[in-house]
């Protein structure tokens, strides 16, 4: 199939996401209230009120950018019509709905009605599970043949994520420092999310080389008990130059409990006298909560929480929306392999 271009050009800049457009390019010094003479500017809300607002503005973004992937969609659809002469509705009929398997049969509904928990007889609800069925396929038809179509065309989407200032000065940091994109994650080494994605930030880091810096802030949750101990270790472990053998054992082995601690510093042969003294002593609990805190200051609630180059991104997110981010960020020389997914296809990965 050709390739077809498609350049989105929405730029959504940082401290504007929910702001009225006018206000979005205004300086930091724009007064936005007077209290008895004295000026509050953006930087002043910002500065006082940010850890609300960047999740507002998150959820804003995420309300936008749903819009605006249904938008690519239909521009796709109508492209491709035009390109085959037909309507949308004729292109979708001959490229979805004719190839979508015949409706079940009523004893293939009666399986599936025995797993209903539900008082009511199958015979009133027959026709609605047909019809759910029937429509699952379909949905499930379209965002197959709207894949296919993003593949063949080129998307460029500048609609970015809101941004925030995180220091990661002293932070651990895995790739080089000067990479076009700097990845800053808070975790939780207990959080299962958190464990789940450490795998595919390795496959990022593969995938981006050089392109890409990874640094780490701790970030653990009050529900986790084990979690505040396993990052002191891991920050011990780093004063011997393995934070990230002992990092990334703390994510793929999920032993967390104070013993298990010390018998990974013995596996990864450090000076474990030297370990287990920094450890029992909470030599490395004050930089532990430094990073809590600078969490809690830009309003973050739950691990994983992400900022790609200040832009936030949070959740339990696929690979292919990580890589979406990721390759956002690159400049546009590096774009080519980087073919953004809407998120029909990440949810499809």
């Amino acid at each position: 199939m050709p390739t077809f271009r498609l350049i989105v050009l929405l730029t959504l800049v940082a401290a504007a996401c929910a702001v009225p457009a006018s206000a979005q390019s205004a300086p930091t010094s724009q007064v936005v209230a007077t209290v008895n003479g004295d000026h509050l500017t953006i930087t002043d809300l910002d500065q006082a009120e940010g850890s609300q607002l960047l999740q507002a503005r998150y959820a804003y973004y995420e309300a936008q950018r749903k819009a605006l992937d249904e938008l690519i969609d239909r521009h796709l659809l109508e492209q491709e019509a035009k390109k085959q002469k037909l309507t949308v509705d004729q292109l979708l009929d001959r490229e979805v709905n004719s190839k979508i398997k015949p409706d079940p049969t009523d004893d293939e509904l009666h399986v599936y009605y025995e797993g209903l928990e539900t008082d009511k007889p199958f015979d009133e609800l027959k026709d609605k599970i047909r019809q759910h069925i029937h429509d699952a396929r379909v949905n499930k038809a379209k965002a197959a043949y709207l894949i296919s179509l993003r593949k063949a065309a080129q998307i460029s989407v500048e609609l970015a994520p809101p941004q925030a200032a995180v220091n990661v000065a002293g932070a651990p940091v895995r790739g080089p420092k000067n990479a076009p994109v700097m990845l800053v994650e808070f975790a939780d080494y207990q959080c299962p999310y958190c464990q789940k994605i450490h795998a595919d930030l390795d496959r990022l880091q593969k995938e981006f080389g050089d392109r890409l810096a990874i640094a780490f802030k701790d970030f653990p949750l009050p529900m986790h008990p084990y979690a505040e101990k396993a990052a002191e270790a891991a920050r011990c472990a780093g004063k011997q130059g393995k934070f990230w053998e002992y990092h990334d054992a703390l994510f793929t082995e999920k032993k967390l409990e104070t013993d298990q601690l010390k018998e990974q510093a013995k596996t990864l042969n450090l000076d474990t006298a030297a370990f287990n003294q920094c450890l029992d002593s909470g030599e490395t609990a004050a930089a532990v909560k430094l990073d809590a805190e600078e969490g809690h200051r830009l309003g973050l609630t739950g691990t994983p929480s992400f900022f790609a180059n200040g832009h936030f991104f949070s959740g339990a997110l696929t690979y292919a929306a990580l890589r979406d981010m990721i390759a956002q960020q690159l400049p546009p020389t590096s774009l080519s392999s980087n073919r953004v997914a809407s998120p029909v296809e990440s949810s499809l990965r």
